[in-house]
C-alpha cells in the first residue's frame, strides 16, 4: 500500500505519531515554564496528536472559519490550537505578547480574526484593545473554546486537506512603513522540512534521534516554521524556550539533551560576554547552532570556546525555504559574514539598482527563485490586500531581496548591507518608516529619520536623527520622552536606542532624507558620544 504524503502541518504530526508514538516530540525545559508550570513539560507524539485531536473535535463544534489570532506565547498550546485549526482548513496570526496595546488592532483589523485565542493573564488586555475597535472579536482562553458560535456546524462543508490551502498569516516589517502580512500556504511549511532533513554536511538530521532547542519567538517564521517542522517531520524533539536567558541556557542544554540549537546573532554575543566556566565545552553534545547574524568577531571565538559549529544561514519569510541558503558545507568562510552557496533547487542572481548582473566579486543584491516550472514554490503566496507590494517584490519574474550580498572566488555568498529601509536588530526585521511614522506628531519634533548603527551584540541597534521645534532644547530629558512615546505604541525592539539631535540632516533636491548620509552621520555620532544611549531602557514585556 502507497504511504500518503502529508499535505498539511497536521498531516505531518500525524504520521510521526504512528511511526514514532513514545518518541518525545515536544520538551519545555523547568526554566522556560516555572512561571507557569512546576515541574518540566514533556509531550510524546502520541501524546500531542491526542491533544490535537481534541482540540480539532472542540473547534470543529464552533462552527469557525476565517482566521483565528494566536497569542499563546511559548507554550504547547501554540501547537496544540495551531495544529487543531489548521486540521479544519483555519489559518492562523501569531501575536506577539510582547507588542503593545497600540500594535494589537492593526494585526486583528487587517488580518480579519474571527477570534483570539489567549492565555488567561491577557485576556483582560486584549478585551479592552478590541473593545476600542469598530468589530466585535471575541477573545477567550482554551478552556472557553467550547462556548464560542462562530458559524452553523451543519452548513460547514467537509474538510479537506489542501496543501495550497493558507496555514498562517505572518506579519514582517517591510520598507514601507505598516508591517506586510504574509500569507503562508500549508505548501510552504512543508517545504521548510523537507529542505531542512535533505541539506546534509554539518546539518545532517538524524530520523528519531534529534533534540533540537531553540528560545525563538513562535510568531516568527524560524520557530513557527523550521525548527518546528524539522522536528516533526523526520521525529526528532522539539525543545521550546520561552526566550533566552543567558543565565540558564548552558544548564537547559545539558538538561534537555539538546543535539542542536537554533540562534540569533546577538546570541552568540552574549554568551562570549559571560564569564568561562568548567563546563561549556558542548562538542561532545551539540552537533551545530543553525542560524544567522553572528558578529564575524565573534564566530571563531565562539566555535573554539564552546565546541560545536555555527551554521550561517539567509533566508527571509518571503522566501521560505524555496530560496534559503545555508553554509552547511565546507568551506563555511568563518568570519566573513558567509552563508554558503544556493543549492540547485534556487536560481540566483546579483543586480546593481538598475536590475542588471553583477561581476563575482562585486556585491549586488540577491534575487532568487525556485529552479523549476514554478518560481514561487515554497515561497509565501503573496502580501494580503496588497497586490501591489506583491508585484514589486516579484518584480521581473524573481523575489527581490533587498539584501546586498557579494560572490567570494569559490561561488559561496556573503552579507554586506541592506539596500531597502530595513534595520536588523537580533534578528527582528525593523522598518525605519515605521518608526518615524509613530513619531511623526510628537509635538517636539521637526523631523525625524531612522537608521541602523552598529551594535556588537545585536547587529544593529535603532538610532533616530531628531531635529527639534525651535523652542526646544535637546536634552537627556527630551530624549527619554521622544524613547517612552515610541515604546507606547511600538514593539520594545523597534523603539530606537540611540537618540542623536541635529539643527539639520543631510536631504536630496526633493527635500527627501540622504539616508546613506544619515546612516553615517549616526554612526559617526555614536562612536563618538554625541549621542544619547537609551538602550537600557529598551525593556520586554514579561511572560504570563
Amino acid at each position: 500500500m502507497t504511504e500518503t504524503l502529508p499535505e498539511s502541518p497536521r498531516d505531518v504530526l500525524a504520521l510521526s505519531a504512528t511511526r514514532f508514538p513514545n518518541h518525545d516530540a515536544l520538551h519545555i525545559p523547568l526554566s522556560a515554564c516555572q512561571h507557569y508550570s512546576s515541574k518540566e513539560i514533556n509531550l510524546s507524539y502520541s501524546e500531542l496528536d491526542g491533544a490535537i485531536a481534541q482540540a480539532t473535535e472542540i473547534w470543529r463544534q464552533t462552527g469557525v472559519s476565517g482566521r483565528v489570532a494566536l497569542m499563546l506565547e511559548n507554550r504547547p498550546e501554540f501547537f496544540i490550537q495551531w495544529l487543531a485549526l489548521n486540521a479544519l482548513g483555519i489559518s492562523v496570526i501569531p501575536i506577539n505578547h510582547e507588542m503593545p496595546d497600540a500594535e494589537i488592532p492593526y494585526y486583528l483589523e487587517h488580518g480579519e480574526a474571527t477570534a483570539v485565542l489567549t492565555l488567561g493573564a491577557h485576556r483582560d488586555r486584549l478585551s479592552n484593545v478590541i473593545d476600542a475597535l469598530k468589530t466585535s472579536i471575541p477573545v477567550i482562553t482554551q478552556d472557553q473554546i467550547s462556548t464560542l458560535t462562530l458559524g452553523d456546524v451543519a452548513e460547514i462543508p467537509e474538510v479537506t486537506t489542501d496543501s495550497n490551502a493558507e496555514c498562517a498569516l505572518l506579519y514582517t516589517s517591510g520598507s514601507t512603513g505598516k508591517p506586510k502580512g504574509c500569507l503562508l500556504n500549508n505548501d510552504y511549511f512543508l517545504q521548510q522540512g523537507i529542505w531542512y532533513q535533505n541539506l546534509g554536511g554539518h546539518i545532517a538530521l538524524r530520523e528519531g534521534d534529534e533534540r533540537l532547542l531553540t528560545p525563538l519567538p513562535l510568531s516568527h517564521m524560524n520557530a513557527m516554521s523550521v525548527s518546528t517542522m524539522a522536528m516533526f517531520m523526520t521525529g526528532g524533539c522539539l525543545i521550546q524556550l520561552d526566550r533566552f536567558h543567558p543565565g540558564t541556557w548552558w544548564q537547559s542544554l545539558r538538561d534537555s539533551r539538546a543535539t542542536a540549537v537554533h540562534y540569533l546573532g546577538v546570541l552568540p554575543a552574549i554568551l562570549l560576554a559571560l564569564p568561562e566556566e568548567p563546563l561549556e565545552d558542548f562538542s561532545k553534545q551539540i552537533r551545530f547552532g543553525f542560524g544567522a547574524g553572528v558578529n564575524p568577531a565573534h564566530h571563531e571565538r565562539f566555535e573554539k570556546r564552546f565546541g560545536f559549529p555555527l551554521i550561517e544561514a539567509w533566508a527571509m519569510t518571503e522566501c521560505g525555504a524555496g530560496g534559503a541558503i545555508i553554509a552547511s558545507d565546507e568551506p563555511r568562510h568563518v568570519g566573513h559574514c558567509c552563508f554558503g552557496t544556493p543549492l540547485d533547487t534556487v536560481e540566483w542572481q546579483l543586480v546593481d539598482e538598475q536590475k542588471l548582473p553583477v561581476d563575482k566579486g562585486t556585491p549586488g543584491e540577491l534575487r532568487v527563485r525556485a529552479r523549476g516550472p514554478d518560481p514561487q514554490k515554497g515561497y509565501f503566496s503573496g502580501y494580503l490586500k496588497n497586490p501591489e507590494a506583491t508585484a514589486e517584490a516579484w518584480a521581473d519574474g524573481w523575489l527581490n531581496t533587498g539584501d546586498v550580498v557579494v560572490e567570494l572566488e569559490d561561488g559561496n555568498l556573503a552579507f554586506v548591507d541592506r539596500r531597502k529601509n530595513i534595520i536588523r536588530r537580533s534578528g527582528e526585521n525593523i522598518s525605519v518608516l515605521e518608526i518615524e511614522a509613530a513619531l511623526g506628531d510628537h509635538p517636539a519634533i521637526k523631523s525625524a529619520v531612522a537608521t541602523a548603527v552598529p551594535d556588537e551584540m545585536r547587529g544593529d541597534e535603532v538610532a533616530l536623527c531628531v531635529i527639534l521645534n525651535t523652542s526646544v532644547e535637546g536634552s537627556l530629558e527630551m530624549a527619554r520622552a521622544i524613547q517612552a512615546i515610541a515604546l507606547k505604541k511600538l514593539v520594545y525592539f523597534k523603539a530606537p536606542g540611540w537618540i542623536l539631535f541635529a539643527e539639520a540632516l543631510p536631504v536630496t533636491a526633493a527635500n527627501k532624507p540622504k539616508r546613506a548620509d544619515i546612516k553615517q552621520f549616526a554612526k559617526i555620532g555614536v562612536g563618538n558620544g554625541d549621542a544619547y544611549d537609551l538602550r537600557a531602557y529598551k525593556t520586554r514585556r514579561k511572560p504570563a
